[in-house]
């Protein structure tokens, strides 16, 4: 016997940046969350549609990963707010958002 599986697809992300969106399927899927991207070629066709009905649009499969999927690509997106960080290998003074350093290239102490 088969069973019978019902899709409920949510958006969860939206940009005019297919590369972004197609990053933020990436992020899902790594997370175990399917996603497709949609509206790919509808940028042909602003102008003659609304700009916000042409943007590219990443979508889950299950509602029930909607709330986790929002989770993952906030925390992916959006900067966190880390405290500077000084370099080990040359001393310099780095930004928190950077893993490595500008000017040495080495690596943030874990």
């Amino acid at each position: 016997m088969r069973r019978a599986f019902r899709f409920v697809v949510k958006r969860v992300f939206s940009s005019y940046n297919l590369a972004a969106a197609h990053h933020a399927r990436n992020l899902l899927e790594v997370e175990g969350i399917r996603a497709v991207v949609r509206n790919e070629l509808l940028s042909s066709a602003m102008g003659e549609l609304p700009p916000a009905e042409c943007q590219i649009e990443v979508w889950v499969m299950r509602e029930e990963d909607a709330e986790r999927a929002e989770l993952v690509l906030k925390n992916s997106f959006f900067p966190k707010n880390s405290p500077p960080w000084n370099c080990p290998s040359c001393g310099e003074r780095c930004e928190g958002q950077f893993t490595q350093c500008w000017r040495c290239g080495a690596y943030r102490a874990a």
